[in-house]
């Protein structure tokens, strides 16, 4: 055991320190399985219970993830960058593409859950959106899959009046996405506005996403506005903070 101002932690601590050490120096990489339980407790002569803690602590932390039946495990941090400028850009979603795919270079960002309908507006998007709490909104609900695991809930909201008959009510807002269809409609957006804050998830966020013990997510909430300046879209995202880099960048 480490001597020093480490001894006045808990045996716990110690050892999980021990452990992120161990897969900062390489020894352990992404993927690999850590020390188990029974390990721990003969190398450093401890309970079962702190062993326990001292692999909950990796856990709680993101670092490590358990797998049921097999054990604890070093998390891959493969980051899909979000390019939170670009991807905007009227020349991607004029032409046709999605935002979403400024973002993925080699990699697959799939849509596995789509629910589009009419409803009451929450009272925190009504302001925003200039209507009253309760009037009639389009809720575009989906979730997003990167290889294979859901890394995103995205929730849109757009005035109902604005957007009726029009391909955004569907499941498949068609080429470009939604904002390709508000263009058709003289909408288009031409500024937007994103607020980034992270907390943990709520039970629903974290079975959604599958989230691992301990990972936070970060909140995107974008508004788009038309040349007019009304408000024509509010996309409130919630994203595995495990999944994501949020990238910036624009001329000085």
């Amino acid at each position: 055991m480490p001597s020093g101002s480490g001894e006045k932690q808990p045996k716990y601590r110690r050892i999980a320190d021990a452990l992120k050490a161990a897969i900062d120096s390489g020894q352990y990489r992404a993927g690999d399985r850590l020390p188990g339980e029974n390990e721990l407790m003969a190398t450093y002569e401890v309970a079962r219970m702190t062993a326990r803690q001292a692999l909950g602590v990796l856990q709680s932390e993101g670092i490590a993830e358990a797998r049921k039946g097999a054990g604890v495990f070093v998390r891959e941090f493969r980051p899909l960058r979000r390019h939170g400028v670009q991807r905007l850009a009227r020349e991607r979603w004029g032409s046709g593409r999605s935002v979403w795919s400024a973002d993925l270079g080699d990699r697959s960002l799939e849509v596995d859950q789509v629910a589009v309908a009419e409803e009451g507006v929450p009272v925190e998007i009504a302001g925003v959106l200039g209507v009253e709490p309760g009037d009639a909104v389009c809720v575009r609900r989906r979730r997003f899959v990167l290889d294979g695991k859901p890394v995103l809930l995205s929730t849109s909201y757009l005035p109902a009046a604005l957007v009726a008959g029009t391909a955004v009510v569907r499941a498949d807002a068609g080429p470009g996405g939604s904002y390709a269809r508000l263009a058709e409609i003289g909408a288009a957006p031409v500024r937007f506005r994103e607020e980034v804050r992270s907390r943990m998830p709520l039970g629903d966020e974290a079975g959604r996403l599958g989230l691992a013990a301990g990972t936070p997510v970060m909140l995107v909430h974008r508004t788009a506005f038309a040349g007019d300046g009304r408000v024509v879209e509010v996309n409130a995202m919630v994203l595995d903070a495990a999944a994501y880099v949020l990238e910036y960048e624009f001329e000085a």
